[in-house]
C-alpha cells in the first residue's frame, strides 16, 4: 500500500513536481464537464466559461453555475445572522470549546508577528513606511471532501490580526440543502465574520474579483481550493491580488530508526487521506524503519473511514524512499520543499539549520502536522506544489500593504538631486533631470 522507492526512481516519480495544468483529472471529471456543458472541455475552458458568465450576467450566472455544479437546491446568495448564531448553537461544547481554543492560539501566534510603520532622520528629512491593512478580502473555504472550518479561523484570524474590516466569506453550498455546512457557520459565528455567501468553485472567485449585484469585488482572495478554483485565482491575478497557488496537500517525512513506525505511519494517513492527490512521503535511511511503517499503514488503514482517498493517494503520490543517510534526505527534502516537513530523528535540531525549503518545520514526534492543522498557532495555509521554495505560510503580512514615505528636507534635496539628474540623462529621460535641476 506505502511503496518503497530508491533514491533515483522516486526522483521520477513520487518526488517529482508537476505544472498545475499538468496535474491530472480523473475520468469521472471529465465526464461530469461533459455532462454539465455539452462538450469536452479542459478544467481551462471551464473555467474561463464560468469567468466570463459571471462577470456578464451577475448574480444570475452565479446562481445557475452553483445550482448546476453544487446544489440544485440554492435558492438564495444570502446567509442571515440567525442562520449563523443557529448554526453556533447546533454544535456540541467540546466542539465550541476546541474551536476557541484553536481561534485563541492562532490570534496569540499573529499578535506577536512583527509588522510595524516605521521612520528615519538619518538619510535627510523622513524617510519611512506606513503598514495599512487591505480593507476587502474573500476568503474562500473548500468543502468538497469534507467541511473545513479549521480553514476558516487559519485564514480569517491573521486578516482580522492585521486590521482588515471587511472579510468576506465564500464556500459551496451542501448538495442536499443548498445551504453552507453549518460547521463552516458556527466557525464564521465565532469569529464574528457576518458577510457570507453559499457559493463556490471559479463562479465564487469570478464574483469575489469582479463583483455581482450582491456580492462587491474585494481587494485580495485567499485559500485553497480545487483545480478550478486555483486556475481561476490564476486568471483573476492582477485584477485583484491573490494569496498563492495552492496544489494537492503534502507531508514529507524525515525519520530515523529512533521514530516511532506507529506515529509516523499516522501522520502519512492523516495526510493521504485529505483527496485522491494528497501526498504523504517518507524519507529514512532505515530499511527497517520503513518496513514497520509500512506495515502499521496497512494495519492502520483497516481502521480509517476515508479508505477512498486512501486508495488513491497512498499508492499515488505517497510513499517511502531508501536514503543513504538523513543529509541526503534533507537534500531530497529541500529540492521537493514540501508544504510540512516533520522531523522525527533522534535530534531534530541538528537538522533544522538545513532545511531551507519548507512551509512548516514539525519538530520531533510530538510536535505532528496534525496540531499545525487545528490549534499549534501558525495558520495551516502554507506553500504546496514546492513553492515553499519561494513562498511563505500565510501571515500577517499577506493581509497588509507597504506605502513609501518620502520627506526630504531642503538641503538633503540640493545634495542629492545632481546625482538624480545624471542618473535620468544617462537613461535618456531629459524631463527627469530637468525636475531635479529645477529644484536647484
Amino acid at each position: 500500500m506505502l511503496k518503497k522507492y530508491d533514491v533515483t526512481t522516486a526522483k521520477t516519480s513520487i518526488l517529482k513536481r508537476e505544472a498545475l495544468e499538468d496535474m491530472p483529472v480523473s475520468p469521472a471529471t471529465l465526464q461530469r464537464i461533459k455532462n454539465t456543458f455539452g462538450e469536452d472541455l479542459t478544467p481551462d475552458g471551464v473555467v474561463d466559461r464560468l469567468i466570463k458568465d459571471v462577470r456578464n450576467r451577475g448574480d444570475s450566472a452565479l446562481i445557475e453555475w452553483t445550482q448546476k455544479l453544487d446544489s440544485p437546491e440554492l435558492d438564495s446568495l444570502q446567509v442571515t445572522p440567525e442562520e449563523l448564531q443557529q448554526a453556533w448553537n447546533g454544535i456540541s461544547d467540546e466542539l465550541r470549546q476546541s474551536l476557541s481554543l484553536s481561534a485563541e492560539r492562532v490570534r496569540r501566534f499573529y499578535m506577536a508577528q512583527p509588522v510595524t510603520s516605521w521612520m528615519t532622520q538619518n538619510l535627510g528629512g523622513t524617510l519611512g513606511q506606513f503598514v495599512r491593512p487591505i480593507r476587502r478580502v474573500g476568503l474562500y473555504v473548500p468543502a468538497g471532501t469534507a467541511p473545513l472550518p479549521s480553514s476558516v479561523i487559519m485564514s480569517a484570524v491573521p486578516a482580522q490580526v492585521a486590521g482588515v474590516s471587511e472579510i468576506v466569506l465564500v464556500a459551496p453550498p451542501q448538495r442536499q440543502s443548498g445551504r453552507i455546512d453549518p460547521l463552516i457557520l458556527a466557525t464564521a459565528c465565532l469569529l464574528g465574520i457576518k458577510e457570507i455567501y453559499p457559493v463556490g468553485g471559479a463562479q465564487a472567485i469570478a464574483a469575489l474579483a469582479y463583483g455581482t449585484e450582491t456580492i462587491r469585488p474585494v481587494d485580495k482572495i485567499f485559500g485553497p481550493g480545487n483545480i478550478f478554483v486555483t486556475l481561476a485565482k490564476r486568471k483573476v491575478f492582477g485584477i485583484v491580488g491573490i494569496d498563492s497557488m495552492a496544489g494537492p496537500t503534502e507531508t514529507l517525512v524525515i525519520a530515523d530508526e529512533s521514530a516511532n513506525p506507529e506515529w509516523v505511519a499516522a501522520d502519512l494517513i492523516a495526510q493521504a487521506e485529505h483527496d485522491f492527490l494528497a501526498a504523504g512521503i517518507l524519507l529514512s535511511p532505515s530499511a527497517a524503519l520503513i518496513e514497520a511503517v509500512q506495515a502499521a499503514v496497512v494495519r492502520q488503514y483497516e481502521k480509517r473511514d476515508r479508505k477512498l482517498f486512501l486508495n488513491a493517494s497512498l499508492p499515488g503520490r505517497s510513499g517511502a524512499v531508501l536514503t543513504a543517510n538523513l543529509d541526503e534526505a534533507v537534500e531530497l527534502a529541500n529540492a521537493y520543499a514540501p508544504e510540512h516537513l516533520c522531523l522525527s530523528v533522534r535530534d531534530p535540531w541538528a537538522l533544522t539549520e538545513k532545511i531551507y525549503a519548507a512551509g512548516g518545520i514539525f519538530i520531533g514526534e510530538h510536535s505532528f502536522e496534525v496540531l499545525g492543522d487545528y490549534v499549534a498557532g501558525p495558520s495551516h495555509v502554507m506553500p504546496t506544489g514546492g513553492s515553499a521554495r519561494f513562498n511563505s505560510p500565510l501571515n500577517v503580512l499577506d493581509f497588509v500593504h507597504i506605502i513609501s514615505l518620502v520627506a526630504l528636507d531642503p538641503q538633503t534635496t540640493r545634495r542629492i538631486a545632481p546625482a538624480a539628474a545624471a542618473i535620468a540623462r544617462a537613461e535618456g529621460l531629459d524631463g527627469h533631470a530637468n525636475a531635479a535641476l529645477e529644484r536647484l
